[in-house]
């Protein structure tokens, strides 16, 4: 149950739909060029990966409470109470079977809750009614498996979200495709196919691919889990310079170090609850409770 999210759709990675567009009609519809960057893009940017974003909340962004998710006769999460402040980064570890993904899920709607609520900047979206298409373009998420159209060009898999919602007009979208392909070190392979690229490429795309809908808050569910140790490094480089950028971030991860030294705040799931969480450097080094010490005691 901890990763269940085979059940997405290719375009998943979004956080969005598209009503009605299949793979061969978005195919029609993306700009068939795939063209790469403009003189000076194709050794990518000089400049800072992503630039500081400018906080638009003060606060808490993201508030959970008391929220309960269950599988039939089965209780996934028994109560979540969580916050996630304007800016502040949080790594959500655990073992297999915590709930971890679930949650994340829960917090852009992939997962309808069974009871309790998620506040998004105040906003109850967990009522019904609420505009889902809205939620999912302020959350990106980003999950272990690419779900890359694979008969697409890498840039056409980046802008085709942004189009198709009107979000940007299609030449806007090239634009913003491109140099988030260099901002993630592709820009080289604009016009390469999915099949071309190595899997931590492949992870970096689906990066750039939700960062195209210019969302609020990243959620990232084991994106590292499904690579080779050689390309695990490339993928959270680009984590780090989001977070350094100032994006509202939760992360599920396994790899401990890195939550270490990139969360703002680490949170211990087991068996559908928080169980402890705190300061990173305090809760790796200190762990309070039994259940947090025997786990840590196993990964570490």
């Amino acid at each position: 149950m901890n990763n269940d999210d085979e059940k997405t759709t290719d375009d998943a990675t979004t956080g969005t739909t598209t009503p009605g567009l299949g793979k061969k009609d978005a195919a029609a519809e993306a700009d068939e060029t795939g063209t790469t960057t403009e003189a000076g893009d194709e050794n990518g940017s000089t400049d800072t990966p992503f630039t500081e974003r400018v906080a638009v909340v003060h606060g808490d962004r993201v508030e959970v409470v008391d929220l309960h998710k269950s599988f039939g006769s089965n209780d996934v999460l028994k109560g979540i109470d969580l916050t996630i402040a304007n800016g502040e980064v949080i790594a959500i570890i655990g073992p297999s079977g915590s709930g971890k993904s679930t949650l994340l899920r829960c917090l852009n709607r992939l997962e309808e809750v069974t009871s309790g609520h998620v506040y998004v900047d105040g906003e109850d979206i967990t009522e019904k009614g609420v505009n889902l298409d809205s939620i999912r373009q302020r959350i990106g998420m980003v999950f272990q498996h690419f779900n890359l159209f694979p008969h697409m060009t890498v840039l056409q898999n980046v802008t085709l979200a942004p189009v198709e919602l009107g979000k940007l007009s299609r030449t806007a979208a090239n634009e913003r495709g491109r140099e988030l392909l260099s901002r993630v070190g592709l820009a080289e392979k604009a016009a390469a196919r999915p099949a071309q690229l190595s899997g931590g490429q492949k992870q970096r795309v689906a990066i750039a691919r939700a960062l195209a809908m210019d969302p609020e808050i990243m959620l990232f569910d084991e994106a590292t889990s499904a690579l080779d140790p050689e390309m695990v490094g490339e993928v959270l480089q680009v984590i780090r310079d989001l977070a350094k950028s100032g994006m509202t971030m939760a992360l599920v991860t396994h790899e401990m170090g890195f939550a270490r030294e990139v969360a703002d705040r680490v949170i211990f799931m087991a068996e559908g609850v928080v169980v402890e969480q705190g300061d990173p450097r305090e809760l790796f080094a200190n762990p309070k409770e039994h259940r947090t010490q025997d786990f840590l005691s196993k990964v570490l």
